[in-house]
């Protein structure tokens, strides 16, 4: 590891022991994108995550019974729902999107219920009726009309604002893929840089105490960017102010702190 690469993972450290002053835990989520069938790939992202539990974001149009079975293998894996076939709808010229604001409301809400057909009977207990939507946009009308639909959460990146009244926001911060560029391993500290930044802002307030989230996507990422997040494993494992949760634990924290919130203001 170069000496920049060792300063970066430093630094990770270092606001860990910040955590650890200040009496607190830093929580840290996993969720990995597209996910349809089972691949090698997946028993790479099972050897990376070292028992971490693994939100994944399934394309229900395309799920399978060999999928479900890798997931109901794996303690602590929860199956997503990535929208319904990870279709894009928008226009020339706009940036992708399944569920953007370039449908009907009610045609995206029966895509949704289609989709969460498929999931919920193949994967049973398993399955979190949280919504990923593909390229991580959705129609602020939809986000809206998801907590009456039977949704609990929704997850995209980067904690943009976005109305979603009734469910839980569990966003992922760092995605350590170079989308825009070469496609490969993004760099140690363009990975972190917003990993730390969301954890410095929880630890001082200034954005609500949700875990830190790690975005992946095991089709598409080369050796150094598997790399990258067994090292984001291995150094959390060795912090006692680290712990890795489960979606449906983060949900259930956020909803009693709601809970908690609304009886000391009663």
């Amino acid at each position: 590891m170069s000496a920049a690469a060792t300063e970066d993972w430093d630094a990770l450290d270092a606001e860990l022991d910040r955590w650890t002053a200040a009496g607190r835990t830093a929580t840290f989520w996993w969720r990995d994108d597209d996910a349809v069938d089972d691949t090698p790939a997946l028993g790479r992202l099972a050897e990376a995550a070292d028992a971490a539990p693994i939100g994944l974001a399934v394309i229900p149009a395309g799920a399978t019974e060999a999928l479900a079975a890798r997931l109901a293998a794996q303690p602590g894996w929860t199956c997503l729902q990535h929208g319904f076939r990870h279709a894009n709808h928008a226009p020339p010229g706009e940036k992708k999107a399944e569920f953007g604001a370039h449908r009907a409301v009610a045609d995206m809400l029966g895509d949704l219920a289609h989709g969460r057909r498929l999931l919920e009977p193949l994967f049973g207990r398993r399955f979190l009726p949280m919504l990923v939507p593909p390229w991580n946009r959705i129609a602020a009308e939809l986000a809206a009309a998801l907590s009456r639909a039977g949704y609990r959460g929704l997850s995209a990146f980067g904690d943009k604002a976005l109305p979603a009244p009734g469910l839980i926001r569990l966003d992922c911060h760092c995605d350590p893929v170079d989308w825009h560029g070469t496609r490969g391993f993004i760099g140690v500290q363009a990975a972190l840089a917003p990993l730390l930044h969301h954890l410095c802002a929880r630890r001082s307030g200034d954005t609500p105490d949700r875990p830190t989230g790690l975005l992946t996507h095991h089709l598409a990422m080369d050796d150094a960017t598997w790399r990258f997040c067994a090292m984001l494993r291995q150094r959390t494992a060795l912090h006692t102010a680290a712990r890795w949760v489960a979606p449906a634990a983060a949900i259930a924290a956020a909803d009693a702190l709601n809970t908690e919130a609304d009886r000391i203001e009663e």
